[in-house]
């Protein structure tokens, strides 16, 4: 085992006996439990919960559970100032420290457990690096609160600002929102970011079911933590791997999952970040071929209006797996953490309602939740939730409103000066432009409240919130820091979107295109020192979006 290295010599035993540890816990099989609690993060504040359920339920099948922590940043509380930019660099933090941690200690074993945006996939991409036996169980999704009898989400509250800004509500109404909307701990109750990550651990047969929908004030929820705990051992005697699990093809079955869900942007981003860390190059052009072919079967908050609890009473992800597989779109011979293959695990997962989860034969939409686009705006690619879009913005043009930076946008449209018709491009604000890639739910909420979302479209090289609906197309690549594309629009131009057809582009010649390149020069970084700073300098700007130039493991 890994953990002779530290359990078989004296000086080693020693300060395992100074942990308080027996002989007899030094001889089991260590297994870290990788522990995101916090006291800032509304969904990590339960985790103590979840880290104690999983230690007993290591102890109670042979192995010795010793916890270390992960950092987790709230998504929703640096939203809107320059904390935004410090989320997506997280995911890198967390997989490094956490591969420092394991690796220093000699773990047998993993637990892994996360809840929020950045730390699912930061925490995915320590599994694939450090090929260790490892599981995930998340914090669980928290309940959606309910103003005026109907269910709300987070997004709803970012929305009802602008409302009250235009005079459509009132202060008071705002109030109610504000104490109304976020009930319980957990990540927020839509199929945001978080949701998605949890969710599609699933799919990629990383977590056991119900990983991703359980809510988190549930009990089953402690009950799921401790199976994960006893099952972590099965998987070391088995010597099941993360990389084993995390083949090609299941990276294909999330995809597959993604579009049928509806999940957040951001998972174009993470996927492809997965699965590098496990050697695997995740090409973005795939996405549309399996959209073409994959139906949405749902529309969770923000895009409808149901949320994450409903999805689990409706059977979860597993429910959700068996429609799509009724179509012979998913590989089900792939090994998952149960010790059993997906084909198994999802057989007999019935689809108890079908108005959250639509039959494979009666979908939304023929096509996926999720859209690649390209053109001459968007050289290499950029992303929209083509779920959360309004039929009629599904083909747009428009004249370009230009801003270089989040809050010159956010003054524009809270302003007024933002029209029907407008395409807003926000830019330098993607991986080394922001830096940092900041998620814009204010602009998104702020177009939304002001009655714009069926005619106002917005486009960056950051990205987007799983909370954002509207026609909002982000990650575009390359990033106008580079000199993408994007930097060389210009006041007025005209930018023409359609989504259907995967194409985005702006009215230019050949000749004026190559003299808005010419004349081009680098802004000045906006952050010269820090974490940050170094962050911009090893960040590749392509496909992969945020991914800092690491080699490729082999």
């Amino acid at each position: 085992m890994n953990s002779d290295t530290v359990t078989k010599t004296s000086p080693h035993r020693a300060l395992f006996h100074a942990l308080g540890l027996t002989n007899e816990e030094i001889a089991r099989p260590i297994i870290g439990i990788v522990n995101s609690q916090n006291d800032i993060v509304p969904g990590h504040m339960n985790l103590d919960k979840i880290v104690e359920a999983v230690k007993l339920g290591v102890a109670m099948a042979g192995g010795t559970p010793l916890v270390f922590p992960a950092i987790a940043v709230c998504d929703g509380l640096a939203m809107g100032h320059q904390g935004m930019k410090y989320s997506l660099v997280t995911r890198e933090l967390i997989a490094d420290s956490t591969e420092a941690m394991a690796l220093a200690h000699a773990f047998d074993a993993l637990v892994m457990i996360p809840n929020c945006d950045k730390n699912v996939p930061g925490l995915l991409m320590a599994a694939a690096r450090l090929n260790i036996p490892t599981i995930f169980v998340s914090g669980g999704p928290m309940l959606a609160g309910i103003v005026d009898g109907k269910k709300v989400s987070f997004s709803s509250v970012s929305e009802a600002v602008s409302e009250f800004q235009s005079g459509k509500i009132t202060e008071e109404k705002l109030l109610e929102y504000e104490n109304k909307t976020c009930p319980t701990c957990g990540s927020c109750s839509g199929m945001f970011t978080a949701n998605s990550m949890n969710c599609l651990t699933e799919v990629l047969g990383m977590g056991l079911r119900g990983n991703g929908t359980v809510p988190a004030v549930y009990s089953e929820r402690i009950q799921l933590a401790k199976r994960a705990g006893m099952q972590i051992m099965e998987l070391l005697k088995r010597n099941i791997l993360p990389r084993d699990i995390m083949s090609e093809d299941a990276f294909k079955n999330a995809l597959t999952l993604d579009m049928a869900l509806g999940c957040s942007t951001n998972s174009m981003l993470h996927l492809p970040a997965i699965a590098h860390e496990c050697g695997i190059e995740l090409d973005l052009d795939i996405a549309n071929e399996i959209s073409d072919k994959t139906p949405n079967l749902c529309h969770l908050a923000p895009t409808g209006n149901h949320f994450i609890e409903e999805l689990h009473e409706a059977g979860g992800i597993y429910a959700v797996m068996n429609e799509i597989n009724k179509l012979g779109l998913l590989k089900t011979d792939l090994i998952t953490c149960t010790g059993k293959t997906v084909g198994e695990n999802i057989a007999g997962c019935v689809n108890k309602n079908p108005d959250v989860i639509r039959p494979a034969e009666n979908p939304y939409s023929k096509t996926g939740g999720i859209a690649v686009l390209k053109g001459n705006l968007a050289p290499d690619s950029c992303v929209v939730k083509r779920a959360a879009v309004a039929p009629e913005m599904l083909k747009h043009q428009g004249p370009a409103r230009i801003f270089d930076c989040e809050e010159d946008a956010m003054d524009a449209i809270t302003s007024g000066k933002i029209k029907a018709g407008d395409v807003l491009v926000i830019r330098y604000e993607g991986p080394k432009g922001g830096p940092g890639m900041r998620e814009m739910l204010n602009p998104t909420s702020a177009i939304m409240g002001h009655g714009l979302g069926e005619s106002v479209a917005l486009i960056t090289d950051g990205r987007f919130s799983g909370a954002t609906r509207g026609a909002a197309i982000g990650h575009v690549s390359p990033e106008a820091a580079v000199g993408g594309n994007i930097a060389l629009i210009e006041e007025g131009d005209i930018i023409q979107i359609d989504i259907m057809a995967n194409k985005i582009d702006f009215v230019i010649s050949d000749e004026e295109l190559s003299r808005r390149k010419a004349q081009w020069t680098p802004r000045k970084p906006r952050i010269t020192s820090g974490y940050l700073s170094r962050y911009a300098d090893m960040v590749t700007s392509g496909n992969r979006g945020a991914i800092l130039e690491i080699p490729k493991r082999s």
